[in-house]
């Protein structure tokens, strides 16, 4: 069989099996990878030590999985519309990605069902190691190798068919398939509606964002207290934003919600309660939340933020 036949095979199991887009690259080092080597050191990976501690294998992926040659990269669509206004008085919004089953639980089974197509593909003893979202791989950069889209202003994924509200996963393996063509263009062009939407000024350039400023960092991230300058341009938002994704045209245009059974979304996690979550034992927070990607904060981050929340809604 010939890489290229295998690869087609590859693809098509990865559509079967719910993903928008699969895509098949190398792992020679990412072209920006000197670039993490001055984020990091200009410290805007905040209080994320475990970036500085995978900077190695980030800027060379062929040392994550040993032996591993290829890297299949799929994406998964979790555009959800938010509730329609106005926002309800004593609620706070949840990230879109977050308002239903943890996605490295809900995609893991998928993904190990196409490691077990590209195991049953290549030779006896193939290598086809599963990541989503988790460990150093420096993810965006091997889907744009891979075709998939480009990396936006605003540091996301754009599929220029489905826009960027996706999640992003990869399998290492040794397995002899086709490589494709990388995504080149750059279709954000002289839009900058991500850069200026941002209310903490989070973006100092063009594909650089400083975590520190960041609302999504700042709410599931970073732990202790936020600084009252940046607590207040937080609204109410308790878990995530989306806001440099809400205003990209190619998500205006092209996000389109689809879905998905394994994400086991719930509507009721899209606004979260403020004076219960202000209040909640951590024993509730885990039977009510500890199956979703709220549990990345926990029940004491939660608190915080839902108090924040609160807070800001009296200010307005």
């Amino acid at each position: 069989m010939t890489p290229e036949r295998r690869a087609a095979l590859v693809k098509d199991r990865a559509r079967a099996l719910g993903f928008e887009s699969c895509g098949v690259t190398d792992l020679s080092p990412p072209p920006h990878a000197e670039q993490l080597t001055t984020w990091l050191a200009t410290g805007m990976a905040g209080t994320m030590t475990y970036m500085h501690r995978q900077a190695g294998l980030r800027r060379e992926p062929e040392r994550i999985v040993p032996g591993a040659t290829r890297v299949v990269v799929v994406t998964r669509n979790h555009y959800v519309p938010d509730p329609p206004p106005p926002h309800r008085s004593g609620r706070g919004l949840v990230a879109k990605y977050a308002r239903g089953k943890d996605y490295h639980d809900a995609l893991r089974a998928p993904l190990q069902e196409l490691a077990q197509e590209i195991e049953r593909l290549g030779e006896s003893e193939t290598i086809a190691r599963v990541f989503i979202d988790a460990g150093p791989v420096p993810e965006r950069e091997l889907a744009q190798r891979a075709g998939l889209g480009w990396i936006g202003k605003n540091t996301m994924l754009i599929d220029p068919k489905a826009g960027s509200f996706c999640f992003i996963g990869s399998i290492f393996t040794d397995a002899d398939l086709a490589i494709d063509l990388p995504f080149e263009a750059d279709r954000c062009g002289t839009c900058r509606k991500c850069l200026d939407a941002c209310p903490t000024d989070a973006f100092p350039q063009e594909r650089v964002l400083d975590s520190r400023l960041c609302i999504s960092y700042l709410t599931i991230e970073h732990r202790g207290e936020i600084a009252s300058s940046l607590a207040a341009q937080m609204g109410h938002r308790v878990f995530g934003c989306d806001i440099c994704q809400d205003v990209c045209p190619w998500n205006q245009k092209f996000a389109t919600e689809i879905g998905d059974a394994a994400l086991e979304r719930d509507a009721a996690l899209a606004e979260i309660d403020l004076r219960k979550m202000s209040d909640i034992a951590d024993a509730e927070f885990d039977r009510s939340y500890g199956w979703t990607a709220l549990e990345r904060p926990g029940a004491t981050g939660m608190r915080r933020n839902a108090r924040i929340a609160a807070s800001n809604a009296l200010e307005e």
